[in-house]
């Protein structure tokens, strides 16, 4: 058992949504102020955990994460039902902070649902596809560009924020969901944010290997 890896896992994810949860209930998600701090917010966020905890653990702070290190070997099944359980936690814990900082609505604003014109199923696909191209450059920077990862990394959250917080909630992390949804108290689409992002860091690291595996090849 890999405790200090569990706890900063915890801790990194209780860091990293703390400073995303309490974006959305400075600012919102419907402005255009909101739409431009609310990004940077996450992607900062995961870029002071990577950075504080990231050396423990490796920074996954995400389950889909740990699920693609699992199908690309990197990560034990019994590391990663430690990690999600700490991943869980931590957002949890992010969320019950903000409730008790400022309020319930306040983490109840950051609830991931389509938006308004996005069906349940379009929500679900733009969470898998946008996984799955989170997982890839995951994968592919921590293996081939580890000096640049901590940086491309929570960019490319922050690009995925811009690209599908007014359609998705951009979620790409169950965690994230479960932690303003439970705390919220709104699991009305809460499948979609489990099931979106599993999937596609599943998708994702078969993409990445099938990549490394051309990449041997030449």
């Amino acid at each position: 058992m890999n405790t200090r890896a569990y706890v900063a896992e915890l801790l990194g994810t209780f860091l990293f949504f703390s400073i995303g949860y309490l974006s959305v209930a400075a600012f919102g998600v419907t402005d255009a102020a909101g739409l431009l701090v609310v990004p940077f917010s996450f992607g900062f966020g995961l870029l002071a955990a990577i950075f504080a905890f990231g050396h423990v653990s490796g920074g996954h702070f995400n389950p889909a994460v740990t699920v693609a290190a699992v199908v690309d070997g990197r990560t034990s099944v019994q590391d990663a039902v430690g990690y999600i359980v700490a991943q869980v936690a931590g957002a949890l814990a992010a969320g019950l902070f903000v409730m008790v900082a400022v309020s319930q609505d306040a983490v109840a604003a950051g609830v991931t649902r389509p938006s308004n014109g996005v069906t349940d199923i379009g929500a679900l696909l733009i969470e898998i596809v946008l996984s799955a191209g989170f997982i890839v450059v995951i994968l592919a920077a921590t293996k081939h560009a580890t000096s640049l990862a901590a940086l491309a990394i929570p960019l490319t959250l922050v690009a995925i924020h811009f690209a599908s917080a007014s359609l998705s909630g951009a979620s790409v992390n169950p965690a994230r969901s479960i932690g303003s949804a439970v705390i919220g108290g709104d699991l009305g689409s809460i499948w979609i944010y489990l099931v979106g992002p599993t999937v596609g860091g599943v998708l994702g690291a078969l993409i990445y290997r099938f990549a490394a595996a051309q990449d041997a090849k030449d």
